[in-house]
């Protein structure tokens, strides 16, 4: 059986596809048939006449997934604007029920799939739907991405409390977007574990490249057996790695 995780973040811009491809990565090493989703992506560009959705893009690249990219992102948007405005300006309804069924066909290939949302976790995904809601809906528990900022405590405890309110979070990665000396950005990764909510998984330094080494040696910044532990696969022996029936 396929298990799946929800990527969001306390913000925008805060390194959610980055941890995703990091995680990706990480568990390609483990030897998991990884699959990656970005439900809906806003701020795309046109190439060659077509909308190209760089972050599905990317996230497909680094895990191998082989799905076909309009299974991967179904929902592509150019306006840079949370999803449900931008899909009102396009004329688009976002049906949560194509996004499961996208979902479903993803899981059914595949050890583990990381889903990505956007923006946080109340951003809107519909009229009516939320990031959070989808996760709900797809019963599956959430990772947060947290930036490595001054505010971050509060951000990241105010996010894993609306998660848990609806389902369980597996922990914490904190992702550094900038460099600079910064008495919060040295500390923040201790107050994390002491007042995030949840585990703290990971401290992702600033990456200056994408390239498939660094992904790979960054990858390790992050503790992917507790991950596994917290997702209930038996990680005794990799990489044999199966889900607990």
């Amino acid at each position: 059986m396929s298990k799946g995780l929800f990527v969001t973040g306390t913000d925008t811009e805060v390194g959610k596809t980055i941890v995703t491809a990091l995680l990706a990565v990480a568990l390609v090493e483990r030897g998991l048939r990884v699959g990656v989703m970005k439900p809906a992506e806003s701020g795309c560009l046109l190439e060659n006449g077509r909308l190209a959705p760089q972050d599905a893009q990317f996230l497909k690249h680094v895990s191998g997934c082989a799905a076909p990219l309009e299974v991967i992102n179904p929902y592509t948007f150019a306006p840079p604007l949370t999803p449900a405005l931008a899909a009102e300006h396009a004329g688009v309804t976002i049906s949560l029920g194509h996004i499961r069924t996208c979902y479903e066909q993803l899981a059914e290939n595949h050890d583990v799939v990381l889903v990505e949302g956007a923006g946080g976790l109340l951003a809107p995904l519909t009229a009516t739907h939320s990031m959070r809601d989808l996760a709900t809906m797809l019963q599956i528990p959430v990772l947060v991405v947290a930036a490595n900022v001054l505010g971050v405590i509060n951000h990241t405890a105010l996010t894993v409390t609306v998660a848990q309110q609806v389902t369980s979070v597996v922990g914490v990665v904190l992702n550094t977007p900038q460099t600079r000396d910064d008495l919060a950005i040295e500390t923040n990764a201790e107050s994390l574990r002491r007042w995030g909510g949840a585990p703290l998984l990971g401290n992702i330094p600033h990456l200056t490249t994408f390239e498939p080494s660094a992904l790979k040696t960054h990858s390790t910044s992050i503790d992917i057996t507790m991950l596994l532990e917290s997702l209930e696969f038996d990680v005794g022996l990799s990489p044999s790695i199966q889900p607990r029936s």
